[in-house]
């Protein structure tokens, strides 16, 4: 690197500042970008690997599977470029995002960590993994050494041997790449690239993290080799408090046989679930806060006194306030949790049951049935009932007669309403449909687990709109979120184009 020095000017664009670190294969320099006036990380390679054409492919490779993903846990690649210098020697060099900081490597050595700073670890670099597969990227050398603790999180460093599925894993020569206590056994035979060796790094990476060692101790292949060839299981895994669950994905990640092992996507929902019970609200978290809608049936008056021997009318508000009794309309929000679904369909019938039960006068003319009134559940059969009203009592718009035993009020003004937009349905119902689309996202991998969490979020203020403007403005952002999560990977073009159009039919709906 003797042709390097603070600033030089490379590409006539990056000015180099400082060196910040050193590798096997490269130098790492934080340099100034003077076109757009910021200050980045340039990872450029050793001179005389540049002078080899097969390296410099190695790394603009680097350079160009890097760049593919946009994910908050994966390192920001900008560039790649290359220049020759008076003497004949070129000099490679990748422009990254520069990074606040340590590595995970370092703070190893100050021994384990902590089981839920271990596991949120995890589980972002199985989410930064799983955002590679997607994309047909392996990344092949997860270690300590790649995982730098920034404080927006874990960024996973270090593309440069990274492969698509299926390439053979071997370079050129025979060799392996990748560092022995973390390759997978299956790579010691040379079999094809595949995912499932990058979940055994990260099984090795996750077991370090609780134990402050890794489960086979191996500077070199040969060690490595008999280490694996013994057949014997890793050692327990013992961390204060660890979650049973945690252990067992751990193990699982560290089987010998690729098949055996989760997807980085499970990986990642596996350590999660875990870190819920943490929080005594998590429960709630995954699930937005709704509002039952504000009209159902159409607005009754108070109750007039019913003429009839059984006595004065009886006052709405000791039914209302009885344990069973759902709270009034607007009155507070619902959390919707495990069994989201099934409570959103219920939304309406929960809220047309409140309403009936605030307007008694509604209810008494179906349940009262001369001198002694039969039971609330008898079929009646006759006449419709009409409610007497006193002479003194303002005749009111909704009291007219009805049949009796019918459980909703006749269609008028103002229960009457234009028919929703095709797709669009009532507020639960669109909402409903998001929830659901959001929840197979989720699982099948398209939606990022934390994205999701967002957009539900987003959902529940959407439904408590207070009008239509409010949820115009709530869709609008609610859109806008699902976009640039669109841009930066965690949520595939598929998803986007459905959640959109969801979101389209909820500002649709009636408020």
């Amino acid at each position: 690197m003797a042709t390097l020095h603070a600033g030089r000017l490379l590409a006539r664009r990056y000015r180099l500042i400082d060196q910040i670190g050193a590798g096997g294969m490269s130098v790492i320099w934080r340099a100034r970008d003077e076109v757009l006036d910021r200050t980045v990380a340039l990872k450029v390679l050793a001179p005389s690997l540049a002078a080899d054409a097969r390296f410099r492919d190695m790394v603009r490779e680097e350079a160009r599977s890097a760049a593919q993903l946009v994910h908050p846990h994966v390192t920001a690649v900008h560039d790649y470029g290359e220049t020759l210098a008076p003497d004949g020697s070129i000099t490679s060099f990748v422009v990254m995002e520069l990074l606040a900081g340590e590595e995970l490597e370092y703070r190893l050595t100050e021994g384990p960590l902590p089981w839920p700073d271990a596991v949120e670890i995890g589980a972002q670099v199985a989410e930064a993994l799983a955002a590679a597969h997607r994309l047909g990227i392996v990344h092949r050398d997860i270690t300590p050494a790649n995982v730098m603790m920034t404080p927006v999180g874990a960024k996973v460093l270090d593309f440069g041997i990274a492969t698509h599925i299926g390439a053979p894993d071997e370079d050129e020569d025979g060799g392996t790449f990748g560092t022995p206590a973390y390759v997978a056994p299956e790579r010691l035979d040379g079999a094809p690239t595949q995912p499932a060796t990058d979940i055994y790094s990260l099984g090795v990476l996750l077991y370090e993290m609780l134990t402050g060692r890794v489960p086979y101790p191996a500077d070199t292949w040969e060690q490595l080799g008999v280490a694996l060839g013994t057949g014997a299981a890793p050692p327990p895994l013992e961390a204060p408090g660890l979650p049973t669950e945690v252990a067992r994905i751990c193990l699982r990640c560290l089987s010998r046989e690729p098949r055996d092992r989760p997807t980085a996507h499970h990986v990642a929902l596996a350590l999660r679930d875990q870190l819920l019970p943490a929080d005594p609200q998590a429960a709630t978290m995954l699930a937005p806060t709704m509002t039952l809608p504000s009209i159902v049936c159409p607005p009754e008056p108070p109750p007039a006194p019913v003429a009839g021997p059984a006595g004065p009318p009886a006052a709405a508000g000791p039914v209302a306030s009885t344990p069973d009794a759902a709270p009034p309309v607007g009155g507070g929000r619902r959390h919707v949790g495990a069994d989201r679904r099934r409570r959103l369909v219920l939304v309406p019938v929960i809220a047309v049951g409140v309403v009936v039960v605030t307007g008694l006068a509604l209810l008494l003319p179906t349940l009262t049935r001369d001198a002694d009134p039969p039971p609330p559940v008898a079929a009646p059969t006759g006449a419709p009932t009409v409610v007497a009203s006193t002479p003194a009592a303002a005749p009111s718009p909704t009291a007219t007669p009805r049949p009796r035993g019918r459980t909703r009020p006749t269609p008028s003004a103002a229960t009457t309403t234009t028919p929703p937009a095709p797709g669009g349905g009532s507020l639960v119902e669109a909402a409903s449909r998001i929830d659901q689309l959001i929840e197979a996202g989720v699982a099948d991998g398209g939606i990022r687990v934390d994205v999701g969490t967002d957009l539900r979020n987003l959902l529940g203020h959407a439904t408590a709109a207070g009008g239509r403007g409010d949820l115009a403005v709530a869709v609008r952002r609610a859109r806008d979120k699902v976009a640039d999560r669109q841009r930066e990977g965690s949520i595939t073009p598929a998803y986007a184009r459905q959640l959109d159009t969801a979101f389209q039919q909820l500002g649709a709906t009636r408020v």
